[in-house]
């Protein structure tokens, strides 16, 4: 049975930078019919999170609420009507709790956790039972964490459109959550994977998880015309998981072959490209924004995750509950590589 009351963080403001969170004890939400209680045992931070206490998210935040998307734990009670689910069983939880299956609608991307409703930066969480999936059962609870958002964007981006197939190029930027996920997963697929880093410590590292060829993009500023020669007869990457916003997205277009896949994600590098839709036209390609995913591909991804044997990249350093707000920090000093994990007791 599960306590009366728990730790937990919660966003109280997103004024106040990392001061907007606050930890304490509350109660342990009831369980409505279709309500699964789950003990969190991991949870895992996404840029997302560091920037919604900070003001800087562009999109509704109810506060205050439990922070943080990603979660995994298992489960130790359901509601009367619950049928997906049972006592014991291993479980991640959905990005946004409305998107079941198909394409993401408004009222789908309103339901995101950690900022529209409770999330997973505490002991214990309620969750409909259709905001769930099982757990692949080759991943510790820190691991399955991080499937929540970064996994399924990655999963998304290569299978949600145009599925990525065997023998294809896949381009991937950096070294974040999203990027070594679709780097896993290309290779999984049977496909050829150049990746970009400005560090040239962390070369070997990309090399070591499978990528092709590794580009340092401070040192060749023309890196996505390096990456098109790389490719058969300099015909250009079939995929490519775009994070960089403003500062990558013209490279993007010189990389790209005709009809392939422009999966946009995120804008680290700024928000206003210098590159414009027409490029669409003059490439012949597809620019798509990528919003997480839906339940059904979550699914799909933990099975191919379990029959392929993948393993999430963590950051060395795993945090505990109470140290979150170091870990805000950590990531937000850009010293990680990987997923920023926390383990929950």
């Amino acid at each position: 049975m599960a306590p009366s009351t728990m730790k937990q963080w919660t966003i109280t403001s997103t004024e106040k930078d990392f001061d907007g969170l606050e930890y304490g004890d509350v109660s342990v939400p009831k369980v409505g019919d279709n309500d699964v209680l789950v003990k969190i045992n991991g949870a895992s931070l996404n840029y997302r999170d560091l920037i919604i206490p900070k003001g800087q998210y562009p999109f509704p935040v109810s506060t205050p609420v439990a922070a943080c998307s990603d979660g995994a734990g298992e489960v130790v009670e359901i509601g009367s009507r619950v049928t997906r689910f049972k006592p014991g069983d291993k479980v991640v939880t959905l990005f946004n709790q409305a998107h079941h299956f198909g394409p993401v609608n408004p009222a789908a991307a309103a339901s995101g956790l950690g900022g529209m409703l409770d999330g997973t930066l505490r002991q214990y969480g309620t969750f409909n039972e259709t905001g769930l999936a099982h757990a692949p059962t080759n991943l510790r609870a820190e691991e399955a964490a991080t499937l929540t958002c970064a996994g399924l964007t990655a999963w998304n981006a290569l299978y949600g459109l145009k599925p990525l197939l065997p023998g294809q190029w896949v381009l991937v930027q950096g070294t974040g959550g999203v990027s070594l996920f679709g780097l896993q997963f290309a290779k999984a697929a049977g496909a050829k994977v150049i990746a970009t880093t400005s560090s040239a410590d962390k070369v070997e590292k990309l090399k070591e998880l499978g990528a092709d060829h590794v580009i340092n993009y401070r040192e060749d500023k023309n890196w996505g015309t390096t990456a098109k020669k790389l490719t058969p007869g300099g015909e250009g990457v079939d995929h490519i998981i775009e994070v960089g916003g403003a500062g990558t997205l013209e490279q993007s277009c010189a990389a790209i072959r005709f009809e392939g896949v422009v999966s946009i994600i995120g804008f680290l590098g700024g928000a206003k490209p210098r590159t414009t839709v027409l490029e669409a036209l003059l490439k012949i390609c597809t620019f798509r924004g990528v919003y997480v995913g839906s339940r059904s591909m979550l699914e799909d991804m933990c099975r191919a995750i379990e029959a392929n044997d993948i393993h999430p990249v963590l950051d060395p350093k795993v945090f505990s509950l109470d140290q979150a707000k170091q870990a805000y920090q950590y990531m937000w000093d850009q010293g990680h590589f990987g997923k920023v994990a926390l383990k929950i007791e």
